[in-house]
């Protein structure tokens, strides 16, 4: 009699094993699953004939994936990168009889704008739907920023002329109550949130020290 000897890739055996088709997710992501839910206003136990809650958090999530704020405000005439205030050259200012558009800058940010009135979430809610159960870590969330394709550049002067504004895919990291801003990352080719070294962005980015 011999001992069992496991083969050293054991996991590359398992993984050739495929029989038939699988639910699983097999779509590698930084993001926990309950950041993509909805949150919907429905009882947990349905009467006879009711929609249940888990199809209609589905139902939503998939539609709400087939949303696209890009196209949402080109829909409407609305030009991204326009959105974004920038310097502005008196020199060079157009006049009415040229009739170009617009006439007068845009020179107010978006924040003025803002409004949470109908906002389904807190921000504290938001950021706390990285937490998965039963973990200490808390990963980004997933969302959308208007944020400048230069990043050298965007940090140094955001309201540059060379600047092209465009959403792009980000993990939330942490919300800051003083400024009511989120601190963001974008997600890299693979769709995820890494540090430089390649490691998961967890607690906001807070390292041990500090």
């Amino acid at each position: 009699v011999t001992t069992f000897k496991m083969p050293e890739d054991f996991g590359s055996v398992l993984d050739k094993q495929v029989i038939g088709p699988t639910t699983e997710n097999l779509i590698k992501s930084d993001f926990p699953v309950q950041s993509f839910k909805p949150k919907v206003q429905i009882a947990f136990q349905k009467l006879p004939g009711q929609c249940p809650r888990e199809i209609e958090i589905e139902r939503r999530r998939k539609l709400y994936l087939t949303f696209d704020i890009a196209q949402l405000l080109a829909s409407k005439g609305i030009d991204s990168n326009q959105l974004m205030p920038r310097h502005h050259d008196p020199d060079n200012m157009p006049t009415i009889e040229e009739k170009k558009d617009p006439i007068f800058p845009i020179y107010l940010p978006l924040k003025i704008f803002d409004s949470n009135e109908y906002d389904c979430r807190t921000p504290e809610e938001w950021i706390s739907l990285g937490l998965e159960p039963g973990s200490h870590d808390r990963k980004p969330v997933p969302g959308k920023a208007l944020l400048p394709t230069d990043d050298v550049l965007g940090h140094e002067d955001p309201k540059s002329q060379k600047l092209i504004y465009e959403w792009i895919d980000v993990g939330v990291l942490d919300y800051d109550k003083k400024t009511e801003l989120y601190l963001v990352h974008k997600t890299d080719e693979n769709g995820l949130v890494q540090d430089e070294e390649g490691r998961p962005i967890l607690n906001g980015g807070i390292t041990p020290e500090g």
